[in-house]
């Protein structure tokens, strides 16, 4: 339960806070000493990076920066806003009214030019006025929007951090638990790893907020041992997906779904949301197999419209999970109620407050996202009904070395490709059978009569 993280993922040996830039692009430190700013190089792949807009934004507050000194600049690797910090003393708590939801406070700043960082209280335990969260142990649940210019991204992307609220309530050490594909290169130079937040969220190239805007539900705690735990079991999981044990896939095994599954694992009875549709998953196989000319297609149409919502969709995991913690928080009883170890059980005992959080998208040369589809119909309506005409980053195979595959490690059972049609098939054979059994029955009924 209180495993240490086997990779932490920094990319830089330097940091600096309380800096602010000017605008002949340099530092001032907090002593007033001033230092060259640079920037570490652009990813050839990056579609997005800092421009003119993200300068006026940067200097607009105090920063906090990973990099390196190089001579007399420091080369910045993240950017990190320190106004983006949870300042409890002054809020008051403001529930969820009648009509309101948690996505409908995300899909509330549709506009993601919004450049506003807000955090409000959504439910505490105990109110005081002197109330002071620093050093509390916290779990959060990260929403990403969807990308503005990508139309395989308006899904989002989905991330449990863990953490301690550090000075001023500061987030970005907290670690991110942050899955991707490790059989492609990420066009942003991304890699499914443990991180901080300010790697996760600004890294000049790979950070979520260059290219979209995130929503975060935020769990406060009085105790941490909610937070080691799922910690523990999540560095068990990239011990496995480092491995090889079990392979990223967008439909069954994605950043929601490892995620979600952890959470669930641990003894959190996240109520299940079904499929979109069993029949469309059916008809659908034929119709895409058929259209596109390949089994593939047709499976990945059937795993998508066939597998659980909370597993498939970041806005659907993040709704699932955020109302049943607010049902935790309001008293409910689940599953876990008897065992004192469950996840659900200690998240009822230690639970102090519950924040709903929105990360603005930083300005940048990057087109503005959006918030996330929570439904393959929304993903439809977002998209061209051409998908010649999508607008996708393309992206480079990067297959697993077999000679660094350990000897133990089983190949992972895969269903073929053509196993859906052959589902598909037998159904209807039998549906055939079916219709054609009564019509008999009846005919020799009536011979009868």
């Amino acid at each position: 339960m209180l495993a240490r993280p086997p990779l932490l993922w920094l990319g830089a040996t330097q940091s600096v806070r309380d800096v602010m830039l000017t605008d002949d692009n340099a530092l001032r430190l907090q002593d007033g000493r001033r230092v060259p700013f640079q920037l570490v190089d652009k990813i050839t792949t990056n579609l997005s990076y800092y421009d003119a807009t993200s300068k006026v934004y940067f200097q607009q507050r105090p920063l906090r920066m990973r990099g390196e000194q190089r001579g007399e600049a420091f080369v910045a690797r993240t950017i990190w806003p320190q106004d983006w910090a949870i300042q409890e003393t002054g809020m008051t708590v403001q529930p969820l009214l009648p009509g309101e939801s948690l996505l409908g406070l995300v899909r509330k700043y549709a506009n993601a030019r919004d450049e506003r960082f807000e955090a409000r209280l959504l439910w505490e335990k105990s109110s005081t006025n002197k109330r002071d969260w620093s050093g509390h142990a916290a779990i959060g649940m990260i929403l990403n929007g969807a990308q503005g210019d990508d139309d395989e991204a308006h899904g989002g992307h989905f991330a449990i951090a863990t953490g301690r609220l550090g000075k001023g309530s500061e987030m970005a050490d907290w670690i991110v638990n942050n899955f991707y594909n490790l059989g492609s290169h990420s066009e942003k130079g991304i890699t499914a790893s443990m991180l901080p937040m300010d790697n996760y969220m600004v890294d000049v190239n790979s950070g979520q907020a260059w290219y979209r805007p995130s929503y975060m539900l935020v769990a406060v705690l009085k105790k941490d041992r909610a937070a080691h735990a799922y910690q523990g079991a999540i560095s068990r999981v990239y011990h496995h997906l480092y491995r090889q044990d079990f392979k990223y896939r967008h439909a069954s095994n994605n950043c929601a779904g490892i995620s979600i599954d952890t959470l669930r694992s641990l003894g959190w009875d996240i109520p299940l949301q079904g499929p979109t549709s069993r029949t469309k998953a059916i008809i659908g196989y034929p119709y895409k197999a058929m259209t596109e000319m390949s089994f593939a297609s047709g499976k990945e149409a059937y795993d998508y419209m066939s597998e659980e919502q909370s597993r498939l969709y970041p806005a659907a995991a993040y709704d699932a999970a955020g109302r049943d913690l607010m049902r935790i928080a309001a008293g409910g009883t689940g599953k876990a109620g008897a065992d004192a170890r469950a996840l659900e059980t200690l998240l009822r005992e230690d639970l102090e407050a519950l924040v709903f959080v929105r990360l603005p998208q930083i300005p940048s040369s990057r087109p503005f996202g959006s918030y996330p589809v929570a439904t393959i119909d929304e993903y439809m309506k977002r998209t061209p009904e051409d998908k010649a005409m999508w607008k996708i980053v393309p992206v480079e195979p990067r297959p697993f070395p077999p000679a660094l595959l350990a000897a133990d490690t089983k190949p992972e059972f895969e269903t073929p490709a053509w196993a859906p049609a052959a589902v598909a098939l037998l159904l209807v054979l039998g549906m055939v059978w079916r219709s054609r059994a009564k019509r008999q029955r009846r005919e020799a009924e009536s011979r009868h009569r």
